[in-house]
């Protein structure tokens, strides 16, 4: 799954920026830890969106910055042919291994969002469930999805806001850990306006709606045990800073799941909104 070094400004780049360095610093990135570990429990976005887009047999899906496959494994229980790309080839084995275990066929292949191996108006429906939204280079990847998918078919995301769980995490880690300079907010593509921008000359529609993921865990600092040991943005980010650093990186953290946690059992219930997002090609 494609993802930024620590960054959710929401103002856009003035400065120049090397995508290409940042793009391979952040393919290191996803490598590090086991985001599989915490990207299996974000598999009910990838069915829901699904259901959004209307994902039926025989139709061709493309799932892009796929992470270890939820978006995909959704789409191929729906009989549809599917294709899931990433450019960390871990992902795709953890991937490949979740669709053997549930008896389903998906293509597996290595690729970058923002240069896709494939051809014009390939695929009826083109996905990305919190990746896309991560590349350098937003009009690029954007452009991509736009590329391969047919006339008529359709473009589906899950986004995450900048107001949310997830977008508080990264505001938090980027206080402590300067995101490099230049690159935009992956934040923005949890805005319609944004989504507009990059879509809407090649959209006969956009429709978007809020939802909502809740993050649960045994309790705030089970959370950020689980997030520091798998998740790359937070793992680099500890490793970045010293002991004192780290510290307080981890009280701040955990006192943010605390503030947002709205279970009533002893345990950890942290909603965290997303935008779902459904595209007709025109």
């Amino acid at each position: 799954m494609n993802a930024p070094t620590a960054t959710l400004r929401p103002e856009a780049a003035a400065v120049p920026v090397d995508l290409a360095g940042v793009k391979a610093r952040q393919q290191h990135m996803w490598a590090s830890g086991d985001y599989a570990a915490v990207g299996t429990r974000l598999q009910i976005v990838g069915e829901e969106l699904c259901e959004a887009l209307e994902v039926s047999a025989g139709q061709k899906v493309l799932d892009v910055a796929a992470g270890n496959g939820n978006a995909s494994l959704a789409a191929a229980r729906r009989f549809a042919e599917v294709i899931s790309t990433d450019y960390v080839p871990a992902l795709l084995a953890r991937g490949r291994a979740r669709a053997a275990a549930d008896g389903l066929v998906i293509d597996f292949r290595e690729a970058d969002a923002e240069n896709l191996p494939f051809a014009d108006a390939s695929f009826d429906a083109v996905v990305s469930t919190f990746g896309v939204m991560f590349t350098p280079d937003h009009e690029k990847a954007a452009a991509e999805m736009i590329r391969v998918c047919r006339p008529g078919g359709r473009i589906g995301m899950a986004n995450w806001t900048p107001e949310s769980f997830v977008g508080q995490i990264f505001k938090t880690i980027g206080a402590h850990v300067p995101p490099p300079a230049g690159v935009r907010s992956p934040a923005l593509w949890g805005r319609r306006e944004h989504l507009a921008d990059l879509f809407g000359a090649h959209a006969a529609r956009i429709d978007t709606r809020l939802r909502r993921l809740v993050f649960r865990y045994r309790s705030p600092e089970h959370w950020l045990e689980h997030f520091r040991a798998n998740y790359g943005p937070m793992l680099k980010a500890f490793a970045a800073i010293d002991d004192a650093g780290q510290s307080a990186l981890a009280d701040e953290l955990t006192a943010l799941a605390g503030r947002l946690n709205v279970s009533r059992d002893g345990t950890m219930a942290a909603p965290s909104d997303y935008l779902e997002v459904v595209i007709d090609r025109r």
